[in-house]
């Protein structure tokens, strides 16, 4: 089978050496930056440099294809548009003119459902994005899901918050340990490890999911319970709360992934591990 990873980064590289030492895949990987070359050669039988805008070289790319995973990261706030929208409307174009293409994968985000207070979302309930970035998103997913068609199944995976090897909770939550924090803590976090997020897109490809489908774990632990459990777990000292300041934390939603578990899918790690 032909695979092709839009978007190498943390998630797209792990999925690369799976899917090349595990299922014998042909594996083609873009990168925006030459510099990661030589390290995506390492995971993938070829590397491209394209940006997402030319449609010409991102052709050339997806000719033959079987699979297509779009896992696209920014680097910054200010250019959320080019790396999400923009690749997006550059790839359900090129898709049309390439019937090989059979699926569309995109590792999307659970931002997009934006402040519910804490209350259970699923994939039916509205999105409210809370900013220009997680609008950005929504309308991502809107422009992928438009690409679908008898020959073109579309899969979008709304993750959670990334953790896994080289991306610890200590080594995002650390820096918090022994500070003040404003708001009380109580908020909903929704995380998935980086196994769950390979095992999900090949659960999609395997089962040729089409929609849209939440990839978080089972946790569902509040801002506070997490950042206990890092400094518990490690011996750092704990946060404290200033309740007077407002969290400027802009997601709160409980996300449901009965959808997935109801397809098949087992999660590898139910429970975050700290």
């Amino acid at each position: 089978m032909n695979v092709a990873i839009i978007g190498c980064g943390y998630v797209g590289c792990a999925v690369a050496q799976y899917w090349q030492q595990n299922m014998s895949f042909v594996v083609t990987a873009t990168t925006t930056t030459p510099e990661r070359v030589p390290e995506l050669q390492t995971v993938a039988q070829q590397v491209v440099v394209v940006q997402g805008n030319d449609s010409d070289l991102l052709k050339s790319v997806l000719r033959n294809q079987d699979v297509v995973l779009l896992s696209v990261g920014a680097k910054s706030a200010d250019v959320y548009e080019e790396t999400y929208l923009h690749t997006a409307q550059t790839l359900a174009s090129v898709l049309k003119q390439i019937p090989s293409v059979q699926q569309l994968i995109y590792t999307g985000s659970y931002a997009v459902y934006g402040d519910k207070s804490g209350e259970w979302v699923n994939e039916e309930s509205s999105v409210a994005p809370v900013n220009q970035n997680g609008q950005i998103l929504s309308d991502t997913e809107q422009v992928l899901l438009s690409a679908s068609s008898e020959n073109l199944r579309v899969c979008i995976l709304r993750l959670g918050g990334i953790y896994g090897p080289g991306r610890e909770l200590v080594k995002i939550f650390g820096r918090y340990a022994g500070t003040t924090r404003p708001g009380n803590g109580k908020d909903t976090t929704n995380w998935i490890h980086l196994d769950d997020i390979i095992g999900g897109i090949r659960f999609a490809r395997r089962n040729r999911l089409q929609g849209i489908y939440n990839l978080v774990d089972d946790a569902h632990l509040t801002t506070g319970e997490l950042l206990d459990r890092v400094c518990e777990t490690h011996n750092l000292p704990k946060v404290k709360w200033d309740s007077s300041q407002e969290s400027k934390r802009p997601y709160n939603a409980k996300v449901s992934n009965k959808k997935i578990k109801d397809a098949g899918y087992k999660l590898i790690h139910p429970q975050m591990i700290f």
